[in-house]
């Protein structure tokens, strides 16, 4: 006998980097072909060494941080917020008009939360970041896949034509996981303009941010004196500040939808993580010019993705910036089908683009993410090298 089980949760796939993780435990491994795992787009070193001591002085001797805190996160980490982001895209936010989460899924999570419930549909363009999706289908709500094509980039129009009394969001992350892209100004204030003359939400995950190759604002949506009526922001600290294991992201928003957001957070966590916060804060503070260097080299390594790219004969590269590279593979296979033998036979693990789109998507059995932010040049070359090699 088994308890019974939800069946939205029951049709909801398993986390993807989980079930590749799997494929591990099926091959040996050895000194000579070392595993090159690009599967995920976490770093993989700890903070920097100041901020690692700031965190251990916290620890040490802020009682504070080993309490309940704000639902919505810490004053003077929201406040930083504001401050830095109206500068960044020239516009006007406020304190109040930003929430601390546990982590960036947790901002998703707790705005959707808000704004849909079973029955109401979502606009989601594909390939989808898979966390997005698996929270709607928890939830019973109605993912609507909006394919971007060869170019990535979703088009506004088709997005409209897509629009029913039962939408109640667009959804868009850029830079792009997984696709890399980064999404045209004018194309953000497209869909703005779209979102608001129906009178939606435009959720806008900037995770990457801090990567964005372009100088600058990425947009001037915040510039807007009405975008609280439209616009929600969500932001991760884990990618800038190698903050992963403390779970601390941020949502920009209206400060009469954070009142709702309120509610959510304070029955599933009462409050962000103390001790990153503290962190964030610190890091935001004083690790403007590490942060800087940090984005060179990711910028770096994106350049070497795209200059070594021609060496794969019958690949095509969809789309690079960010943590990711996303690509077409010339073999028979499905791509799912593809990465399962490329840990047997190259020692590679990626995700397959089965793992981004719906369900029999024929574009996304042709393609896979290359998550390249933890592979040096010297990594990639041999990324490269593994996969010419793989025999059709």
């Amino acid at each position: 006998m088994s308890l019974p089980l939800n069946p939205d949760m029951a049709r909801t796939f398993p986390p993807p980097v989980m079930e590749a993780r799997r494929w591990l435990s099926e091959v040996q491994f050895t000194p000579d072909r070392p595993l090159i795992n690009v599967s995920q787009a976490a770093p993989v070193d700890p903070p920097p060494l100041p901020l690692r001591q700031a965190l251990a002085e916290a620890a040490l001797n802020d009682p504070s941080v080993h309490l309940y805190g704000p639902v919505l996160g810490l004053p003077d980490l929201r406040a930083e917020v504001a401050q830095q982001w109206s500068a960044a895209y020239g516009g006007q936010i406020a304190s109040e008009q930003v929430a601390i989460t546990s982590g960036c899924n947790q901002a998703f999570v707790a705005v959707m939360a808000t704004l849909a419930r079973a029955g109401d549909e979502v606009i989601l363009p594909t390939p989808w970041y898979f966390n997005h999706k698996m929270w709607l289908d928890m939830q019973g709500v109605s993912a609507l896949p909006l394919p971007t094509g060869a170019t990535l980039l979703p088009d506004p129009d088709q997005a409209a034509a897509m629009i029913t009394p039962r939408t109640r969001a667009i959804v868009l992350v850029s830079p792009n996981n997984p696709g890399g892209v980064e999404y045209p100004a004018s194309l953000l204030r497209a869909f703005f303009d779209l979102a608001q003359a129906r009178g939606i939400a435009l959720i806008v995950d900037e995770t990457y941010r801090d990567f964005d190759s372009r100088s600058g604002a990425p947009h001037d949506l915040f510039a807007d004196p009405d975008w609280a009526g439209t616009l929600v922001h969500l932001y991760s600290f884990s990618k800038a500040y190698r903050l992963t294991g403390h779970r601390v992201g941020a949502v920009v928003a209206a400060a009469a939808q954070l009142a709702e957001v309120e509610k959510f957070l304070d029955t599933v966590a009462i409050c962000p993580n103390q001790l990153g916060q503290q962190g964030a804060l610190w890091g935001m503070r004083n690790l403007g010019q590490w942060v800087a260097g940090e984005r060179a080299e990711i910028l770096d390594r994106r350049a070497a993705i795209t200059e070594g790219f021609p060496r794969l004969d019958g690949w095509r590269l969809l789309g690079c910036g960010a943590y990711f590279a996303y690509v077409e593979h010339p073999f028979a296979e499905s791509a799912d089908a593809l990465a399962r033998r490329m840990v047997r036979e190259a020692a590679v693990l990626m995700l397959p683009g089965t793992m981004f789109t719906p369900t029999g998507d024929a574009a996304g059995q042709r393609q896979l993410r290359v998550a390249f932010a933890n592979i040096d040049r010297a990594g990639i070359a041999q990324l490269f090298d593994r996969l010419a090699a793989l025999k059709g």
